[in-house]
């Protein structure tokens, strides 16, 4: 709708389709342009433009980058029907009818779009314009936006192959060398959907004599070109954090697991604006640069997802949870401080608090008192209570 002069009282747009929240390429896009008036108006030409574009701007100092490229263009001139017309083309719209001038052109077919898309320094904008001309008036318009979405089919064999990397840093103090920490990580593909799981694979080491920290998270890349420049913003979508490593340890990601939030689809067709994500490996090493292995990954169209993929990563992660609750064992005797022969008293004042917060800052640290162990609890013998083939124990 648009502001209207007291001779037009209604003038809008409405697709065909309205619950319909995505087109694709190759689709069909109906609908019809609804007007009413006051007064008696003379329509000289009722025009439809279709039009999908996409436009970047930002600021460059004092200089300001923008840039457009178009991806669809569709102009119509309409008629009404059943309506006796003019010789010159023009129509009398009467008060206390309503009109309907009705349109319909298909989409591009697939790979000629791009999804649409709005971001910081950008947008893909897809939109219908309807164009009244009456004589010795100004042109009246009225929009009315759609949704494109370009499907990205991620069983490809190159996306469903696994890939990996390794990294490692050497870490220095007051330019002494201070060993080093490194990571090998792997996963088993590139393409996912909105909704699954990463598993990762991945080995930490550490010789340093610090406390390190490995993470992963998924990061979406934007890029933007304009008059030759190009801006790049970078997002933090999802993250996952590990357990503390301390000086001369290893620590090893058995099928850890990132959920894909909610996201776009990958957009790797615009010619100025390009979406791409990763999944960045990293560690937190204090008073030193974080040591980044990133996996670039591919985020398909929901729906075309790698199902066989998705189930058998679940699988996995089911039977590795099995083991791991299989591997819990009770012990048969409870433990006996008699059988400690070292002074287990803490020989430094600082140790390090394991549990502080997902930050990037160095690890907390605090003041821990001496103690000694206490005596160990006494334990009574009971008998074995059977009931049926159960055996149950009583509480000490």
């Amino acid at each position: 709708m648009v502001a209207m002069t007291k001779k037009v009282k209604t003038f809008q747009i409405t697709l065909s389709d309205s619950n319909k929240s995505f087109y694709c390429g190759g689709d069909k896009v109906c609908g019809r342009i609804e007007v009413e008036v006051s007064e008696v108006t003379r329509v000289s030409a009722m025009k439809i433009l279709a039009l999908g574009c996409a436009k970047v701007e930002y600021a460059k100092g004092k200089q300001r980058c923008r840039q457009e490229a178009e991806y669809l263009r569709y102009e119509e001139v309409l008629q009404l029907s059943e309506q006796p017309t003019d010789s010159d083309g023009s129509v009398v719209l009467r008060p206390g009818n309503k009109y309907e001038y009705k349109f319909g052109f298909d989409l591009p077919q697939q790979g000629q779009l791009v999804s649409s898309y709005k971001g910081k320094f950008g947008y893909v904008h897809y939109y219908v314009k309807a164009l009244m001309e009456r004589p010795q008036q100004p042109i009246l318009e009225c929009k009315k936006g759609f949704e494109v979405e370009e499907p990205l089919d991620v069983n490809t064999p190159d996306l469903l192959s696994p890939t990996g990397g390794t990294k490692e840093k050497k870490v220095t103090c007051m330019f002494i060398p201070d060993g080093q920490v490194s990571l090998n990580a792997k996963i088993d593909r590139r393409g996912f959907c909105e909704g699954e799981d990463i598993c990762i694979n991945a080995k930490f080491e550490n010789t340093c004599s610090r406390i390190v920290v490995p993470k992963a998270a998924i990061i979406a890349k934007h890029t933007y070109q304009a008059n030759g420049r190009t801006k790049i913003f970078r997002q933090k979508l999802s993250s996952v954090r590990g357990n503390h490593i301390i000086s001369g340890m290893c620590d090893a990601w058995q099928g850890k697991t990132i959920r894909v939030p909610k996201i776009k689809p990958s957009m790797l067709g615009c010619n100025i604006i390009r979406v791409e994500y990763a999944l960045m490996i990293y560690v937190h090493i204090p008073g030193s640069e974080k040591l980044i292995l990133e996996l670039p990954l591919v985020i398909g169209t929901a729906g075309l997802g790698s199902r066989s993929n998705s189930v058998s990563s679940q699988e996995g992660s089911v039977s590795n949870a099995s083991q791991s609750w299989v591997s819990l064992r009770m012990p048969s005797e409870p433990p006996s401080y008699c059988d400690i022969t070292k002074d287990c008293r803490l020989d430094q004042p600082l140790t390090p608090l394991l549990d502080d917060v997902d930050c990037d800052d160095s690890p907390i640290f605090m003041n821990a008192p001496s103690f000694q162990y206490p005596s160990p609890p006494t334990y009574t013998e009971t008998e074995e209570e059977y009931i049926g083939n159960s055996v149950m124990l009583p509480v000490c």
